[in-house]
């Protein structure tokens, strides 16, 4: 069973699935899963296990059979001197909540770099104790596929890449940072992931995108919904989210010019534009904002002239901070 392209996200920047109403919620779902979606990503760290309980109480509800979950460990330095013990402990945790025996995908979520230190692993830490966690769970049953979230330092996520036990990743990539995707001229204002997703797809593992709207950045908005979170830190973008936010503006000719009815619209179709992309992941705060990037999906890639000036767009972008 393999994901729907548009997975149902239920994280803390949307904030449906942590402060959102019970009834909006599970309207929310029910309307997912109407229109075919079927892949549901939460963690516990989306509302200190909220978003997870609030999961499993509603696809419980609505009897959801045919639904894949996927879920998140993130170690704390101080569970690092046992980091077998601590994985299966989250993961427990995490199936309780959502009622379920077994977690469709289970994703590290830590930051990796090349050495660790603070709360990053090192690329040693993940390949020789959280990977062997991983397998035993696996065997045990109580994880189908491993995952890991693609944050950290380039050669690192290269390095868990080209070790091959991951069946997928996370990956942040939008208009604002393509560099997953493509290659970045010098001097661009973002972290430049190299082409990491061509990578994953020669290495055979799957890719979630994530951040596409660059945290609301590139809604088109400045307002929020009263549900989500306050503006979040960008990830693997600009400086700050004003910085985000002005870099959104300048991509309005998109909307401006007919390629697409909105700026979301524009962002999301622009992620599945790239081959590699299995599921693309859309927080959000309400019924309508999934409906929003429902619609956008089902419209498809965006057409070559589209990406086209996307790239005339942000060539004005490179030699501005970072």
């Amino acid at each position: 069973m393999s994901t729907s392209l548009l997975g149902f996200g239920c994280g803390g920047v949307g904030g449906l699935m942590v402060r959102g109403a019970v009834a909006d919620q599970e309207r929310a779902i029910a309307r997912a899963l109407e229109a075919g979606i079927n892949y549901f990503d939460t963690a516990v760290q989306y509302g200190n296990g909220a978003s997870e309980q609030n999961l499993g109480n509603a696809l419980r509800r609505l009897k959801a059979k045919d639904v894949l979950v996927g879920t998140k460990v993130r170690l704390r330095s101080d569970e690092f001197g046992n980091i077998a013990a601590a994985v299966t402990a989250s993961l427990e945790g995490s199936l309780r909540r959502l009622q379920r025996d077994q977690a469709d995908i289970f994703y590290l979520h830590n930051e990796v770099t090349l050495h660790g230190g603070g709360e990053n692993l090192s690329v040693s830490q993940v390949l020789e104790e959280v990977v062997p966690a991983f397998q035993a769970l696996q065997a045990a049953g109580k994880l189908r596929l491993p995952g890991w979230t693609a944050v950290g330092e380039t050669e690192a996520l290269h390095r868990i890449v080209d070790a091959g036990f991951f069946g997928a990743a996370q990956v942040i990539y939008n208009m604002l940072n393509p560099s997953a995707g493509a290659a970045l001229p010098a001097g661009y204002p973002a972290q430049d992931y190299g082409r990491l997703l061509d990578r994953m797809r020669e290495a055979g593992m799957g890719a979630v995108g994530i951040r596409v709207l660059a945290g609301g950045a590139l809604s088109g908005s400045t307002q929020r919904h009263p549900v989500a979170s306050p503006p979040p830190e960008p990830m693997g973008s600009g400086r700050s989210y004003e910085d985000d936010l002005s870099r959104a503006a300048r991509l309005m000719p998109l909307v401006e010019e007919g390629f697409a009815a909105s700026l979301p619209e524009a962002a999301i179709r622009f992620v599945i534009s790239h081959p590699a992309m299995g599921t693309v992941l859309v927080g959000m705060a309400s019924v309508e904002e999934f409906e929003t990037a429902l619609e956008a999906v089902l419209k498809g890639p965006l057409p070559r002239e589209a990406l086209q000036r996307v790239a005339e767009l942000t060539a004005g972008f490179p030699g501005e901070g970072h």
